[in-house]
């Protein structure tokens, strides 16, 4: 093999639920090409977003820092304060450097794909594909075809610069809408989405509705996005879920055409390829519904799979180790072969694949900034978390799960276990003023405000926020 720098492709796809996964053990045959990937490398069964949602997730994921380090917390990232026009410039600070800028400095030329400048910050080229926001007269959402047409032209010219390359995808297709092509929008399902609640005289082919939607469309805040969407007089939640599934496997047969396309152009292997999710997503759970918010397991477990092609004795390897976003730069500079004087908040997950070392994590520290404003802490035992104000769910205050007994989260302990809130509470605040002390910043969820009145759009809006965006690029 040559000894030239291996070339990176990364796969950071949007609210990927790692449980909805084959290669995850998911019932239904949703990530064929994706399975094939990880039986050519190494799938992590445990790895996590700590800090939910989006822009927190990618920063992570980009620096090898934490939420501490990098001060990003919450959606819409305030950045520093412009003294000249007394607005935020929602970046990150220079002294936190991305690893298109770290490569950079190595001779990588660099693209992304999906993303912003923020946590996305220091690639040479963006590209953002069309259509990633659609309504439901307007479906199907071909969201991965959209992004293939931006991507393929921009990995053909990177492939022949006669320089290493690091090339980044966000996808959206598991990010609401779900609203597959065909044959992907019935692939798992069959029945009449739009059929009675209750058994009609003549009931035929009908069959009992265990997930109605009706408490989907009464919650007042996404009732306008859902129904912008999702199909009218819909009845049964398992045809949503189903579009879901559909998503991801138009998702997978579209990232198949990019692994062929690295094969045709003759640099397959040499390429270090990875895929990570930057959060999961809620889909009927915890009456949180088809969205990403909530630190419950579906939105904190993401997929990762690494492929190094000069590993071969790595294929297939199954690790179970607990991984965080912030571990993924030093992985990758490992692996390249890069050192760098950085000292990163995570680490390389190398030693967990050799049998090195067990975990990267014993336990951790999470939090949420969307739609709810909390914190916590997690062990392989218990997840702890507390409200930071009100939320729109009305949810309890504070949470407590154990996590070997009860793996869905149904059952909240906080009120039976005090002790073991109090020690976790106490674990995660030390925490806190550890990581204040050695970066000398605040907890950055204290910065924020959520209230109770926030509410999303339909399509419509969305579409026009991106409009809004693009113009003023």
């Amino acid at each position: 093999m040559s000894d030239k720098p291996l070339n990176l492709v990364i796969f950071g796809v949007d609210s990927l639920r790692a449980d909805h996964m084959s290669c995850y053990g998911y019932r239904r045959l949703t990530t064929p090409h994706i399975d094939r990937l990880a039986a050519r490398g190494v799938l992590f069964e445990n790895a996590y977003s700590a800090y939910i949602p989006t822009t927190p997730a990618y920063a992570a994921m980009l620096t090898g820092m934490d939420t501490f380090t990098t001060q990003v917390v919450a959606l819409g990232h305030r950045g520093q304060l412009d003294p000249k026009t007394g607005k935020y410039d929602g970046q990150l600070t220079p002294e936190v450097k991305t690893l298109p800028e770290i490569l950079r400095k190595e001779g990588y030329v660099s693209a992304c794909v999906g993303g912003e400048r923020g946590p996305w910050r220091g690639f040479d080229r963006y590209a953002h594909p069309p259509r990633q926001w659609v309504a439901w007269e307007d479906r199907p959402a071909d969201k991965a075809e959209q992004l293939n047409a931006v991507t393929i032209p921009l990995l053909d010219e990177m492939a022949q610069s006669g320089k290493p390359f690091f090339l980044f995808l966000r996808h959206m297709d598991p990010h609401a809408p779900y609203l597959p092509p065909s044959p992907y929008d019935r692939m798992f399902y069959s029945d009449n989405e739009c059929r009675p609640y209750r058994k009609p005289k003549d009931a035929k082919g009908w069959k009992p509705i265990t997930k109605p939607m009706k408490p989907v469309f009464d919650f007042k805040p996404f009732a306008e996005f859902f129904k912008s969407w999702m199909p009218p007089g819909v009845t049964d939640a398992e045809y949503i879920i189903a579009q879901y599934d559909g998503a991801l496997a138009y998702m997978d047969a579209c990232i198949a055409r990019l692994l062929t396309r690295l094969e045709e152009l003759d640099v397959a292997d040499h390429t270090l390829i990875i895929l990570n999710g930057d959060h999961g997503e809620t889909l009927y759970d915890h009456e949180i519904f088809f969205d990403h918010h909530g630190l419950y397991e579906p939105t904190l477990h993401v997929p990762l799979i690494i492929v190094d092609p000069r590993q071969p004795t790595w294929a297939g390897k199954r690790v179970k180790g607990f991984t965080l976003h912030q571990d993924l730069v030093p992985t990758v500079l490992e692996l390249l072969g890069i050192k760098t004087r950085i000292k990163f908040d995570g680490q390389s997950v190398v030693p967990l694949i050799t049998g090195e070392r067990a975990t990267n994590y014993t336990e951790f520290y999470i939090t949420e900034c969307t739609w709810m404003r909390k914190r916590g802490w997690r062990t392989p035992v218990w997840k702890f978390w507390e409200a930071l104000e009100p939320d729109f769910h009305n949810k309890p205050p504070v949470e407590l799960y154990n996590l070997i007994d009860d793996p869905e989260e149904n059952h909240n302990l906080a009120d039976q276990e005090p002790q073991v809130v109090e020690t976790l509470r106490a674990r995660m605040l030390a925490w806190v003023e550890k990581r204040k002390k050695e970066t000398g910043k605040g907890e950055p969820i204290q910065d924020y405000h959520i209230g109770l009145d926030r509410r999303i759009g339909s399509i419509a809006t969305a579409q026009q926020l991106q409009a809004q965006k693009g113009q003023e690029k």
